[in-house]
């Protein structure tokens, strides 16, 4: 096996050898006990003999600290735990310059310098895009962080549950205990990664069918997950377009229609919550994209009461 840039690799260690390897190009290596090479030649003019001993009173120890110096080790700082080493390294910094997040550190809103309005296109916020099942979130969501100016990353609460593989457990066969903390475990890693990446300087766009009926369960856990600097949006389009958009689905994101119906009917109550709303019945994705821009630069400018 040679290795890319030409030099030879040594085989696989075999338990019970000597961990030696031969070179092929090389003409012999002897594996037997080798004898020690003889010690160098001294300079020329330098002593031969051991060193003298020290002069009658000269000190034969190391040389004692400065006056005033600590002789023992440094005390342990304030508040370390119990069997505390002097010695312990600093970790060294991870060349990923990943930022490390304090536990449950909410997000506030970005403040611009006095007297500026805060520029959408280049500030990193975190958006909760609401709306029912079929419409668009997922597919507006992640075409509007593609084509941010500055780096976004999208965060689907569905995919976030799909990580769960064995024992899913799917509300469409009944909601219970099981699927409402599976619910939760994924809005707190969504909360938990949208906290991160803000923390690093990227922006991020969530999505989640949440409904006005239930604010504690909903619009308030995601409030307290990332904080109070997260901007809702509802997307919100007509009950034929998203029973349209529904059909084309596949696998449990399919819904029946009574239950797509139902849904939508719940998702009316956003009208009297005075959070935006957008009504993207006749707009593609790329128009609501821009659409939504135009809200997320408003919501930085007037935040909205929730």
């Amino acid at each position: 096996m040679q290795h890319p840039g030409g030099v030879p690799l040594p085989p696989p260690h075999v338990p019970g050898s000597a961990g030696t390897w031969t070179d092929p190009q090389a003409r012999s290596i002897p594996s037997g006990p080798q004898r020690p090479p003889a010690p160098a030649a001294p300079p020329q003019g330098a002593p031969t003999g051991p060193p003298p001993p020290p002069q009658h009173g000269a000190p034969t120890g190391p040389p004692p600290p400065p006056q005033g110096a600590p002789t023992g080790p440094p005390p342990p700082p304030q508040g370390a735990p119990a069997g505390w080493a002097g010695t312990q390294q600093t970790p060294r910094p991870e060349s990923t310059g990943h930022i490390r997040l304090p536990d449950g550190n909410p997000v506030a809103l970005p403040t611009p310098p006095p007297g500026t309005v805060p520029d959408a296109a280049h500030t990193a916020v975190a958006v909760l895009l609401i709306g029912p099942a079929g419409a668009g979130k997922t597919s507006v969501a992640r075409h509007w962080a593609d084509l941010r100016r500055v780096p976004t990353a999208h965060i689907s609460l569905d995919d976030v549950r799909e990580w769960v593989r064995a024992g899913f457990a799917d509300p469409q066969q009944g909601w219970n205990d099981h699927s409402e903390a599976q619910y939760r475990l994924a809005r707190r890693t969504c909360g938990f990664a949208a906290r991160n990446f803000l923390a690093n300087g990227i922006s991020c766009i969530l999505d989640d069918a949440v409904f006005p009926d239930r604010p504690v369960v909903g619009l308030g856990g995601w409030k307290r997950h990332v904080g109070p600097g997260l901007l809702p949006v509802v997307l919100l389009p007509g009950l034929e377009i998203v029973l349209e958009r529904n059909a084309q689905r596949s696998g449990n994101r399919r819904l029946t229609d009574e239950e797509v119906a139902r849904i939508h009917g719940r998702m009316a109550g956003w009208y009297s919550s005075g959070l935006p709303i957008i009504d993207n019945s006749s707009h593609d994705v790329a128009t609501t994209a821009r659409m939504l821009d135009e809200v997320v630069a408003r919501s930085l400018a007037s935040p909205p009461a929730w």
